[in-house]
């Protein structure tokens, strides 16, 4: 059986070294995606976790169970963070907090296995916020990114070390505020947690 580890592939992407920012080129790529509001502690965060991973597993497993049978890992959680009024964020207001979950889907899969995914998911365990599961294409681009130590709340100085870069670069925050969790926040001890912190640039 054939195993790929996809965040070796994309060790530039997923990899990044705690030193120092770098820019990368982000291709366009497919996502397991929900969108929701409030902080990263709320019930509508928490409902979307519980719907997105179940789904990546089985997806997971009828790859590696399938004609195809390759065996691949499941990826990082990944979010996007932006609000209507982006003092909301300096201010702590987190039911301001507007944000994207999302899980990176390898090209082995296609919107039709996503949606039998969705069906055995909906039959095993229907998690609440199945429904708002989306199978989309993102294309991030141009952006700056460095890997982040710590718990969220120092995540501060390491976001204003990337804006920094990007105005020495000559260029301006685009798009949106990504980190991928390179961590399994529901279990990791803050300070043990590697964040990338990644913003689009242009």
């Amino acid at each position: 059986m054939q195993k790929i580890d996809y965040k070796k592939q994309l060790k530039a992407l997923y990899g990044p070294s705690a030193k120092d920012v770098v820019e990368v080129d982000v291709p366009p790529l497919n996502y397991l995606m929900i969108d929701g509001t409030g902080g990263p502690d709320g019930p509508a965060f928490q409902a979307a976790i519980a719907a997105l991973f179940p789904l990546a597993y089985t997806l997971k497993f009828m790859i590696k169970k399938g004609p195809l049978a390759i065996d691949f890992g499941v990826m990082p959680l990944e979010g996007l963070w932006w609000a209507d009024d982006m003092s909301t964020f300096i201010a702590g207001d987190k039911d301001k907090w507007l944000w994207t979950l999302m899980i990176m889907q390898p090209d082995l899969i296609t919107a039709p296995l996503v949606d039998e995914a969705v069906a055995a998911v909906k039959k095993k365990q229907n998690p609440h916020a199945l429904p708002q599961v989306r199978f989309a294409r993102y294309d991030e681009g141009r952006c700056a990114q460095i890997l982040h130590k710590g718990p969220f709340s120092e995540e501060g100085p390491t976001v204003e070390r990337v804006h920094a870069f990007i105005a020495s670069q000559g260029c301006a925050l685009t798009k949106k505020h990504h980190e991928i969790y390179l961590s399994d926040i529901r279990r990791a001890a803050p300070e043990n947690l590697k964040t990338v912190l990644r913003q689009p640039m242009g």
